[in-house]
């Protein structure tokens, strides 16, 4: 499976940004899908993940009410709407994806077996 994300950019703090991943190679209907992000000198955390099949999603509280991951899969992408922006939101926002995990164990970024390279998101205050 590759992974191809983009859509990053500078925006404003209040601003909105649509990222997308776009997969290619034999995707599985266990799949899963996630956006994480790694601020300068931070580790990377999990932001959200989507079943492949079915749709369910998973949020970081930090971006609770503010983002909204969702996929096409005719086009085999995952786009990450990531509205009210906050300069603390500023990283490199990266993809992946694995097989089976639910609730919490999707969190886990060692379980993620495929990676896009990262995109930067710049928020200003």
């Amino acid at each position: 499976v590759q992974l191809q994300a983009f859509g990053g950019g500078l925006v404003q703090a209040g601003g909105s940004l649509r990222l997308s991943c776009a997969a290619s190679g034999r995707i599985l209907s266990t799949y899963r899908v996630g956006w994480f992000r790694q601020a300068p000198g931070k580790e990377r955390d999990f932001v959200a993940v989507i079943t492949w099949i079915g749709g369910s999603t998973y949020y970081a509280d930090s971006v609770k009410g503010r983002f909204t991951i969702s996929r096409d899969n005719t086009k085999n992408t995952v786009y990450l709407q990531m509205n009210s922006l906050k300069p603390e939101d500023t990283a490199v926002y990266y993809c992946a994806t694995r097989a089976y995990c639910s609730g919490y164990g999707c969190y886990d970024q060692s379980g993620y077996s495929y990676w896009g390279q990262g995109t930067q998101v710049t928020v200003s205050s």
